[in-house]
């Protein structure tokens, strides 16, 4: 039977070229965190996260060799100094392993979803394994050194209720029914993300050498300690334990391991992380004061998104993703 070149769809381009983009930065971070990670069992996870990134790139490379589609300029070694002095703790790293995995696992498996060529397919369902295999070394680490942050526990239930109270999605004024698991749940997730972010923000902060750079950054990781304090004062309106705080995971160095074209990138990657965090933690809350705090919340990490984009727009760092033709501009021409 005769074999066919089915060329690339939309929904396949789009995690393939963002994905590009998104592993040059990761294998970037990752080689400098090798370069400074101490414990040798954090080593490890970084080495396997290093080779993960590697082995992205090259069938992205090979892929776009084969469809003769150009290739993203994306990061390269020219945006990181592996022999810069120690930014981050070593837990700070294993705590970024973990959300890396995460990430994987959310956004391989929306990338599966919307593939149909089926080498595209495998080759994101085997990312969807190695990044949930990556999630799960990095938690069992975090496990094993007593360091995991749980969400907080809640009594088991005696029975099976069902909602009698119409005001059960109010939560404005008066009879304010306590949180469910699913709000808990979505509230302890996005107060551990901010955290990481804010260390982040703080770290390149620190080192940026642009000051418009560091002045963005610094706005940044005022926005996370806003959305940790919000999240935080509603879980303890229920008598509920907030996530610790990790920014002690920041040495003191004042020298760049990163481009500031990195460190940009980077923060508006977390800007978009959060963007989808809080839309989901949105359709999960019923509860209606919290749907307002999210609402709120998204649209100050939007413009403030909005604002990463224009200053990478204005240092020509921002690369186009592949689009519909522009047929307005074909036409004038």
């Amino acid at each position: 039977m005769q074999k066919h070149n089915i060329q690339l769809v939309s929904s396949e381009v789009a995690p393939i070229w963002g994905g590009y983009i998104a592993d040059s930065m990761a294998n970037c971070v990752l080689q400098y965190f090798l370069n400074t990670v101490e414990d040798q069992e954090i080593r490890s996870i970084v080495e396997y996260g290093l080779g993960l990134t590697d082995e992205h790139i090259q069938f992205k490379n090979k892929l776009f060799e084969n469809e003769n589609f150009p290739i993203p300029d994306g990061f390269s070694d020219e945006d990181v100094d592996i022999k810069a002095p120690k930014l981050f703790s070593d837990i700070f790293i294993l705590l970024y392993l973990r959300k890396m995995g995460i990430s994987g696992v959310s956004t391989y498996s929306l990338a599966l979803g919307s593939c149909a060529r089926i080498d595209i397919r495998e080759f994101f369902n085997h990312n969807l394994k190695t990044a949930a295999e990556l999630l799960d070394k990095a938690t069992t680490l975090l496990e094993s050194k007593g360091i995991f942050i749980r969400a907080p526990y809640i009594e088991y239930p005696g029975k099976v209720e069902y909602v009698h109270k119409e005001g059960w999605m109010k939560g404005f004024f008066g009879d304010r029914r306590p949180l469910n698991a699913a709000e808990i749940t979505h509230l302890y997730l996005n107060t551990t993300t901010n955290t990481l972010g804010k260390s982040l923000m703080i770290g390149f902060s620190q080192v940026a050498k642009s000051n418009e750079v560091k002045k963005h950054v610094l706005r940044g990781r005022d926005i996370a300690t806003k959305h940790i304090e919000v999240f935080s004062s509603l879980l303890r309106d229920d008598n509920l334990p907030a996530a610790e705080i990790w920014d002690v995971g920041v040495t003191s160095s004042t020298t760049a391991p990163f481009s500031d074209k990195l460190m940009l990138f980077h923060t508006l990657s977390l800007c978009q992380t959060g963007l989808g965090n809080y839309g989901l933690a949105i359709a999960a809350s019923p509860r209606r004061d919290l749907a307002a705090n999210y609402i709120r919340l998204t649209a100050e990490i939007g413009t403030f998104s909005d604002d990463c984009a224009e200053l990478m727009i204005r240092n020509h760092w921002l690369e186009k993703m592949p689009g519909a033709i522009e047929r307005d501009a074909i036409d004038k021409q």
